[in-house]
């Protein structure tokens, strides 16, 4: 009987993952492909959609778009979206290292260079948050 009730307090002690984070990136120039959100945790591997906790992918619209993470820990978070225009599931560069197609990061923020994770990280909390990305082209 002890081991049944312990199984009924484990639900109520295990943190509730209830934050979202809503995301519109602006600036999508047209409806080819999708734009793919990768949503990282941590600094290691930033920029690799391998390393990302979760991608998501919407269909393209001119314009703005949504897009939603569900069930986030509270914590720090960075995010890059990037317009898949010949939905070939990666970000096309030029020269090996300059985007050939629109993206963007949390943060908005302009940068010379590979874009770092403190470039682009913000804290979310438990109440959830809204970012907006503006897509470059």
């Amino acid at each position: 009987m002890r081991r049944l009730s312990t199984l009924f307090l484990l639900p109520a002690i295990a943190p509730a993952f209830a934050a979202s984070l809503d995301i519109e990136a602006s600036g999508v120039r047209n409806t080819e492909g999708q734009v793919k959100f990768m949503l990282f945790d941590k600094a290691e591997g930033f920029r690799k959609e391998a390393a990302s906790r979760e991608v998501l992918a919407v269909p393209a619209q001119t314009g703005a778009l949504q897009a939603v993470f569900k069930d986030l820990p509270p914590g720090r978070y960075a995010v890059i979206a990037y317009h898949d225009e010949n939905a070939n599931g990666r970000l096309d560069l030029r020269f090996g290292m300059i985007p050939a197609e629109g993206y963007g990061l949390s943060n908005n923020p302009e940068v010379m260079g590979p874009p770092s994770f403190e470039h682009a990280a913000f804290e979310l909390g438990e109440g959830g948050r809204r970012i907006e990305i503006r897509l470059d082209y």
